[in-house]
């Protein structure tokens, strides 16, 4: 084979077969996913927020995405959902007692415990390394292990007493298909919101609308009642008229008729003449009624035509 010294090789080295498929360290992605921001893949510090999809990030690193989404970024592609501020919910979290976090020895002559997570759940004490599975309510923020919800069946937060729904519960770092289901919750919400904010429009655009109509229907009734009373007037003032034409009182409209028999007929006469003199006639009685209120003149023409008119 060409080989010097007596020296005889192995297949394997003879023969190259498929590469193997790097196996990635599970420890370090789950540290990667509860330890480290997934938009700027820095370490976790409060504040500290989630999305629809119960993924965890510094806020500080998506209020800055938000400012400014032009700027290229290694993770951009895993906060594309998030619209803006109302997306994420900042966590209300517990802390664990036993992490040391920055206050532990650094000079490397100390184990340190990679599955020591920095918080952990207020019920059961389960520490949030990524071992257990770790929810968050939308209402409160308050963040939980699975077995306290499953444990402890209730529909008011544990922590804070705030009442929630079972749509409310949001899965943190899930796998693909509670990914996937998180996805499909969050869009069929986001399409209710689209509905009722349209009809909110809807409904107050009309309240806008019905006002300016009242008014103009209130204005087309006053100008309809201004009109009828004027008519009413109008025929009151022809009627009055009427009663004072030579047809009752006579071709010369003065007294033409005789001394009334009736003694009511009589006394009315006497009043009549003394109130406006005893050389009064029909028309200056009948003139200063038409001077007053319509109700009035009608009796004061009433009362002439009864003085005057014989029979």
């Amino acid at each position: 084979m060409g080989c010097d010294g007596g020296t005889i090789p192995k297949r394997h080295e003879l023969v190259k077969g498929p590469k193997k498929v790097e196996k990635v360290d599970k420890n370090a992605e789950l540290a990667a996913k509860w330890k480290y921001c997934a938009l700027s893949q820095e370490k976790l510090k409060r504040p500290i927020v989630s999305c629809d999809l119960g993924r965890l990030y510094n806020k500080d690193a998506v209020i800055e995405y938000l400012l400014d989404k032009s700027a290229e970024r290694p993770n951009a592609e895993t906060v594309v959902h998030i619209r803006g501020i109302r997306d994420i919910k900042e966590l209300n979290l517990t802390d664990n007692p036993e992490w040391e976090g920055e206050r532990r020895n650094a000079k490397g002559d100390r184990y340190e415990d990679i599955n020591c997570g920095m918080f952990i759940c207020p019920v059961v004490g389960l520490e949030m390394n990524g071992k257990h599975r770790f929810c968050y309510l939308q209402t409160c923020g308050c963040v939980f292990s699975d077995r306290a919800m499953k444990e402890v069946k209730t529909e008011i937060c544990h922590k804070c007493g705030d009442p929630f729904k079972i749509e409310d519960v949001i899965v943190l770092n899930g796998t693909k298909e509670e990914v996937e289901k998180l996805r499909e919750k969050m869009e069929e919400r986001r399409t209710k919101a689209k509905i009722k904010k349209s009809k909110k429009s809807k409904a107050a655009e009309a309240a806008v609308s019905t006002p300016s109509e009242s008014k103009a229907d209130d204005t087309q009734v006053d100008v309809a009642g201004r009109s009828s009373q004027q008519n009413g007037d109008e025929s009151s003032q022809s009627a009055a008229a009427a009663t004072t034409t030579p047809a009752n009182l006579g071709h010369s409209g003065a007294a033409t008729t005789t001394a009334p028999s009736r003694a009511g007929t009589a006394g009315k006469t006497t009043d009549l003449r003394a109130a406006f003199g005893s050389n009064a006639t029909l028309e200056s009685l009948a003139t200063p009624c038409f001077n007053t209120s319509i109700q009035f003149r009608c009796q004061c023409l009433l009362e002439v035509s009864l003085s005057f008119v014989s029979g």
